[in-house]
Parts: structure tokens; C-alpha cells; sequence
């Protein structure tokens, strides 16, 4: 008997020490908890409290001492002797801070995220492969490598950020590690590869090519064109500049889509979000109180914990930079120096094409290209899954790319293959451009540095101390004939394929344009007179006039005003909207939930304020007249592009009667009236189920609920925020997508002042008191004043506190 107890407890000891050795996985990973609960190693040894790190580190692959001072928001100045340790300092500060989001970023961007999270990653492993990311990252590096400088920045970066990782230990180890278990690799110039590619894939990877493919069968060309115009003419062009354009453009013959005769019937890739985007100015002298030019950027992406910037002073002899970067990539993406500014806003061009593909059997080995039979380039992409078995994937590459939807992928249906190029996958090296603007003097330096941009086309925003302002809508653009872009195009002719690009010195730019500024927010580029043609899937129409209204009026402009303007709350949708739609009510027969509803909206001043509960029925009116309009696209089999809300706003007014208001599901023949009403009471239907639901009244900030989202979708180390603005406002800030980052910078003589906020912290540990600290001030619409001092010694009076890398054995 007592034989069997001694057995049982260590059977169950055994058992014990198994279960709490080893990770599980019951839909959400669980990490071994011994390792994770232990109280000398685990999740408590990540818990921090406030003050930044003073230390010595003794570190191999350093050539002279480096001076770091911490502010009070925990940001770094580094201070090195030589560049080459400037980056190296900055690898080993940023994966000081956000190793493990630095890796996770890089591993989605190659298609490895199952090797963390398990086969319910694999579909989306195998998405990232297909598009070639790991190919266009690959393209990049041997481009980079080219270069003596971008390389000696790539490598250095790296050699820091591989610094930190040797010196980890478990229970140093960032927490998300110990939570999905596993350890960190070594970092390489492929990964801040891939984080860039990741970004294009973010802001330059939109096209609809399929969707109006078959818009086009289905419509017809003239349906068409007032659905879906290349151009909707409104408001101002970020260049607007006619009869301006003294070059000789590239001109070529036209051709004619590639029609198939089947509709496609792709379930494509998770598209970027209509709310990327992001605002840019730049203000002359002759505007400021001061006499000096403001620059201004807030790029609107997806909000994520930690945040997708990391605020770096970098300085060493000749470099002097400070500003947003991305953790993983070198240098300062958007920011400053002490002569001149810049930051960027996505261009929207379209920068993708599909091409039919004709292959010579199902053996796919052979393709057509201009009567002849080319050889296909077969890749097999082993997906490792956390505790699974390894998945095979064999993606087929032609010239033009890869083909990314097949019969195994995404496509069960589709009869037909199509090889996916994207600007992406040519040779680039954009961090040699973000090195030149942190060491740029002047607008010649700023015109040198974007010669060296390809990918994802941005709007360069750029001021100067000497009083100039400029914008240049930069990337590597493929000279389209007319409609080229739209439509699937035929991939058994090179005449079909990109035949030219258009030279740096053609694409859109000026400089101190008469009006005193410069802005972009994502609307179309340029006036009628550029010669080149210009599609893309979606141009903003709002935002841009209400910067471009308040920036004309306004005089002897603050930095204050430029952080006002950032956070301006005014509906302009709504504005050219609602007043009409009103109208169409028929008063008499509103129910008194809609009497009330009615009331709110008729004394709206069209501030999507946090308070606001006319804008939250008015933002439930769009949702519900946007699909009742459009039901014959979002009830439909095959995929089809959804109008902007700007044409359909647009139609409700000049053509109430088109057969799109007819509602499929109803007998009734509907016009727009009956559109607006119907789609009206059902708004008010779902404020009111909403109310009943949260027990609250319907204010903006409640009703929108956003939400800032660990990266991992860790619902702890996420954050719901009460704020005001909405996707088409400048304050673009929806429910997951919004103001990544503010910053305004005084350009003045005596000395550049600066300010700016994200909503996060510098910290990427959750234990950290500077994990979220900037939320409140960024959600209060604040801003941090950035200290940029020359030396160590000057930032003394701001330092949190101090620390130096020096040379191992020295």
C-alpha cells in the first residue's frame, strides 16, 4: 500500500514536472509555466520601474566610447565619435527597447509566424510567400550591399542589434518570449530588409485590377466610369501646378486588357485598410509668427502596442538626427536635423499588376511569352508550425513574379493563373535615403537623397532654416498608358509589360509655391496637365481641403496652431452631406427614436468630438446607406470594388434615380430618397440596440470604441482610448487605424524646435512604467517636447539618466 501512494506521487510528480516543462496550445499558446512563473527568471524579472538604465556596457565589435543620456519619456541620445558606431549604438539601443517586436515584424513579413504561434498561422505564411516577400527583401539587400555606405549602415546596425541579443539571458529575455516560448536568432541586413518590405506591403501593395476586371464585364465601360473614376476632381491636387511641366514624357502605344472569359473568382490576401494614409505640410516663413517655416507629418497606420516608431537622437561628427524610426530598420524615417525637416504621407499609386498567365501544361514548368514556351522557376517553401508537422508549398515564379493564387491557394475556383508584379521586388535601397536627409543641408541635399527612393511611394514633405519648402511625390513609377493598372493585363505579350519607368527628375515636385505651403493627405497628385497617367485604388477627398482651407486663411502661424490642426476634429463629409439628406426625411413619419436622432444631427456643429452623439448617428447612417446602395457589389459572388463614399455621396445628389438604389432583397423600385430614408431609420435601429447593449448614451469616443492592439493580439497589453476624429477627418483616428505619429518642427535660425507624440511608449516591455505613458498625452492631443542638444553635456538638464558602451578590453 505504501508501495503504491510512493508510486502515485511520483508518477504525478513526473506528470507535474512534464506539464510545467513543456508549452500547450488549447486554441491560445500557454508557455511552460515553471519556466514562466518562476520567480528568479520568469515574467516577474520583466516588471521595471521608473528611471532609465545606468550602466557600462563593455561590448565587442565598438571602436571608441559612446555617451547615451535618457530624457524623461525614457528616448535615447546617443552621442558616438564615428557613424559606424553611431548605428551600431542605435541596433543595440532599439533591441534594447523592442527586440522582440523588431523580430516578430520581420518574421510576419517572411511568412515564419506559425514557427511562433502554430498552424493557424500557416494560411497566412503562405500568403507572405507568395507575394515574394522574402524574394523582394533579397532584391533589396544585394542592391544595398552595392553601396559602400548603405551597407557599412546595414551591417553595423545589425552587429548592435546581435550585441544585445548575445548578452541575453532568461530571465532578461523580452516577456512575449517567455509567454509563445522561444528564443530570439541573430539579427542580418535581410531583416531590416524585410521590416522595409513589410511597410510597402502596408502602404503600396492596394490595387482592384481583379475587382474591375470583372466590374468591367459586368458593367460595362460606361457604368464604369461614373462608378469608379480614376480622377473624382475635388479639391486640391497635392501639386497644382498647370502648364508647369518643361520635360519631353516617355510615351508608348497603348493596349487592351486581358479579359478573361471567366469572372475571377480570387479570395485575395487581406488588403491594406482604407484608413492608411497620413497628413503632410510644410508652412513658408511668410505664414509663421516667427518668420520661420513649420513642417508638420502624421502618418495614419494600423495602431499597435509597442508602437510602430521608436523616437532616436542620433548624433556623431557630421550627423546630428532626430525623429521617428522604425524599430529594425537604421536611421530616422521622419524627422529632423538642424537644418532641415522631412516626413512622408503615402503617395497611393498604383504599383502592382496581375498578368494572365498561360502555362503549356498542368505541369505549370512552362509559360507563353510572344509565341514562345519560357521556363518557370518553382520555389518549394517549407512552413515550419509550432508543434506540427512541416507544411510544403511550391510557389511558381515567371519573369513578372510569382504566382500567388492557384488552385491550392485562395483560388478553388478560378480557371485561370496570374503572375503578380509589384514595384516591391525590384533592387532598392531606401536606407541610403533616410541616411542622406539625416545628413542633408539643403533642398539640392533633400532632391539627392530621394534620387536613392524607390519603394512605397511617399510624398516628401521638406523644409529648410533658409526659409524653403518643398514636396516631391517620390518612387519608382512604371510609365502606364491610359487605363493600364486597372484591369488584369495579358502575360503572353512583353508589349503588355512595363516597358519604362518615369525619370526622377518627371515625377511631381515643387518648391516655395506662391501660396506659402505645401500638404498632402493622400489626395490625387497632380493637376490635368502632368502628362502621365495616374491610377490607383483609392484617392482621399476630405482631409485634404479642410488643411488646405485652414492653411490658406490662416496668419502668422504658431507651432501651437500646426498641433491644433493635427487634431482638427471638423466632419467635411458630413458637412457636404448631411444638410441634404436631412431634406429628404420626411418628418411626419419618424418614429420619436428618430425624431430625437433627427434633432441631434439638425444642431450638429460637425465635430467628431469624443461627447459627440450626432456624429456616432451619423456614422451609423453611413454604415447603413454604404451596403444598401451597394448591394449588388457587396452581395455578390465575385469581387467587385466598392465606389468611394465622395461618388457615392455624389450620385445621391446628381442621380437619384441610377438603378444602384434599387435594393435587390425588396419588390419596390427605390431612388435615392427612398435609400436615405429606409437606410436612415435602420442607423437609428442600431444606435439603439447599441444603447441597450453597453447601457450608455451613444457619445463619438464610446460608440467608435478604438482600440490599440498588442502585435501578438495579447488582450492585457492592448488599450481602448476615448478620442475624437474619424477615417476622411484630419484627426484621422478610426477604431484600429489612426496617428501613428505627430510631429511639428520649428525651423527657426537661432535654433529648430520641435514636438511630438505616438500613442504608446518608448518601452516594448508591458512591465514597463514607459510601455504606455505617451496614450494619455497623445489622446489628449499633447506633445513632448523633443530636447535636441549637440552634446551629452547639454542634456544634462533633461537626463532621466546616463549610461556608455565602451569598447570590450579597453
Amino acid at each position: 500500500m505504501q508501495y503504491s501512494k510512493a508510486l502515485a506521487s511520483l508518477v504525478l510528480t513526473v506528470a507535474l514536472v512534464y506539464a510545467l516543462n513543456r508549452s500547450w496550445d488549447f486554441g491560445k499558446p500557454i508557455p511552460p509555466l515553471a519556466k514562466f512563473l518562476d520567480p528568479f527568471h520568469g515574467f516577474w524579472k520583466n516588471a521595471e520601474t521608473k528611471g532609465g538604465p545606468s550602466e557600462n556596457n563593455m561590448l565587442a565589435g565598438l571602436k571608441e566610447e559612446i555617451s547615451i543620456v535618457y530624457d524623461s519619456t525614457l528616448v535615447p541620445h546617443l552621442y558616438a565619435k564615428n557613424e559606424e558606431d553611431l548605428f551600431f549604438a542605435q541596433g543595440y539601443i532599439t533591441a534594447r527597447y523592442r527586440l522582440w517586436q523588431m523580430e516578430f515584424q520581420t518574421h510576419a513579413a517572411a511568412g515564419r509566424i506559425a514557427e511562433i504561434i502554430g498552424a493557424n498561422a500557416i494560411d497566412f505564411d503562405r500568403g507572405q510567400r507568395r507575394l515574394g516577400m522574402v524574394y523582394a527583401a533579397q532584391n533589396s539587400l544585394v542592391e544595398m550591399e552595392k553601396d559602400s555606405t548603405a551597407k557599412m549602415i546595414a551591417h553595423r546596425y545589425s552587429d548592435g542589434v546581435n550585441a544585445y541579443i548575445n548578452s541575453l539571458s532568461y530571465e532578461k529575455l523580452p516577456l512575449e518570449y517567455k509567454l509563445l516560448n522561444y528564443w530570439p536568432e541573430q539579427w542580418t541586413p535581410l531583416k531590416s530588409g524585410l521590416l522595409l518590405k513589410y511597410m510597402a506591403k502596408t502602404l503600396n501593395i492596394g490595387d482592384k485590377d481583379f475587382e474591375m476586371t470583372n466590374a468591367l464585364k459586368l458593367f460595362g465601360k460606361e457604368t464604369l466610369e461614373i462608378l469608379y473614376p480614376d480622377d473624382e476632381h475635388v479639391g486640391d491636387p497635392i501639386i497644382d501646378n498647370p502648364n508647369g511641366w518643361k520635360f519631353k514624357p516617355i510615351t508608348l502605344d497603348n493596349v487592351p486588357p486581358a479579359l478573361p472569359k471567366d469572372f475571377a473568382q480570387i479570395k485575395q490576401i487581406e488588403k491594406s485598410s482604407s484608413d492608411v494614409g497620413s497628413n503632410n505640410w510644410a508652412v513658408s516663413g511668410s505664414k509663421t509668427s516667427t518668420g520661420s517655416p513649420i513642417l508638420c507629418n502624421d502618418p495614419h497606420l494600423e495602431l499597435n502596442l509597442p508602437s510602430i516608431w521608436y523616437i532616436i537622437h542620433l548624433n556623431a561628427p557630421g550627423f546630428n538626427a532626430m525623429g521617428a524610426s522604425l524599430p529594425g530598420a537604421p536611421a530616422v524615417i521622419s524627422g529632423f536635423n538642424d537644418s532641415i525637416a522631412w516626413g512622408e504621407t503615402n503617395a497611393q499609386r498604383d504599383l502592382v499588376d496581375w498578368f494572365k498567365i498561360e502555362f503549356k501544361d498542368k505541369s505549370r514548368n512552362e509559360y507563353l511569352s510572344d509565341g514562345q514556351w519560357k521556363a518557370t522557376r518553382k520555389v518549394i517553401e517549407k512552413i515550419s508550425a509550432k508543434d506540427k508537422a512541416d507544411f510544403y508549398d511550391t510557389v511558381i515564379y515567371t519573369h513578372h513574379g510569382p504566382i500567388t493564387y492557384d488552385e491550392s491557394y485562395h483560388g478553388d475556383s478560378e480557371k485561370n493563373h496570374y503572375a503578380f508584379r509589384w514595384i516591391a521586388h525590384d533592387p532598392s535601397k531606401e536606407l541610403l535615403t533616410f541616411y542622406l536627409l539625416s545628413k542633408g543641408k539643403n533642398h539640392k541635399d533633400y532632391m539627392n537623397a530621394l534620387d536613392h527612393y524607390t519603394s512605397p511611394a511617399q510624398n516628401f514633405v521638406f523644409a529648410c532654416v533658409n526659409g524653403d519648402i518643398a514636396m516631391r511625390i517620390q518612387g519608382k513609377y512604371p510609365v502606364r498608358r491610359k487605363n493600364e493598372g486597372r484591369f488584369v493585363l495579358d502575360g503572353t505579350k512583353t508589349s503588355t509589360e512595363w516597358q519604362a519607368f518615369i525619370p526622377n527628375d518627371q515625377n511631381i515636385t515643387y518648391k516655395n509655391p506662391g501660396r506659402g505651403f505645401v500638404s498632402s493627405a493622400n489626395q490625387y497628385p497632380v493637376d490635368d496637365s502632368y502628362p502621365y497617367y495616374v491610377t490607383s485604388t483609392n484617392f482621399e477627398a476630405y482631409r485634404n481641403r479642410r488643411i488646405n482651407q485652414l492653411l490658406s486663411d490662416w496668419k502668422s502661424i504658431t507651432p501651437y496652431d500646426m498641433m491644433k490642426l493635427q487634431a482638427d476634429n471638423f466632419n467635411l463629409k458630413a458637412s457636404e452631406s448631411l444638410p441634404g439628406w436631412l431634406k429628404m426625411l420626411d418628418s411626419a413619419k419618424l418614429t420619436n427614436e428618430e425624431k430625437m436622432a433627427f434633432q441631434k444631427l439638425k444642431t450638429w456643429d460637425f465635430n467628431n468630438s469624443i461627447s459627440s452623439e450626432a456624429a456616432s448617428y451619423y456614422e451609423a447612417w453611413l454604415r447603413s446607406i454604404y451596403p444598401m446602395i451597394w448591394d449588388e457589389v457587396f452581395d455578390s459572388k465575385i469581387l467587385l470594388p466598392a465606389p468611394t463614399s465622395y461618388v457615392t455621396i455624389k450620385l445621391i445628389k446628381e442621380k437619384p434615380e441610377l438603378s444602384f438604389f434599387d435594393i435587390l432583397s425588396t419588390p419596390e423600385k427605390e431612388t435615392a430618397v427612398d435609400v436615405v430614408r429606409k437606410s436612415f431609420s435602420e442607423g437609428v435601429k442600431e444606435i439603439e440596440k447599441w444603447k441597450q447593449e453597453k447601457k450608455k448614451d451613444p457619445s463619438w469616443a464610446q460608440f467608435k470604441d478604438s482600440y490599440i492592439q498588442h502585435l501578438a493580439r495579447l488582450e492585457p497589453f492592448s488599450y481602448h482610448v476615448l478620442h475624437g476624429g474619424n477615417g476622411s477627418i484630419v484627426d484621422a483616428h478610426s477604431k484600429r487605424n489612426g496617428p501613428s505619429w505627430r510631429m511639428v518642427v520649428s525651423l527657426e535660425k537661432n535654433g529648430v524646435k520641435a514636438w511630438g507624440v505616438y500613442p504608446g511608449g518608448q518601452s516594448g516591455n508591458p512591465g514597463s512604467p514607459y510601455y504606455n505613458n505617451m496614450i494619455d498625452v497623445w489622446t489628449a492631443d499633447r506633445y513632448l517636447n523633443m530636447h535636441f542638444n549637440a552634446s551629452a553635456e547639454q542634456m544634462k538638464p533633461f537626463a532621466l539618466s546616463s549610461s556608455t558602451l565602451k569598447p570590450q578590453g579597453k
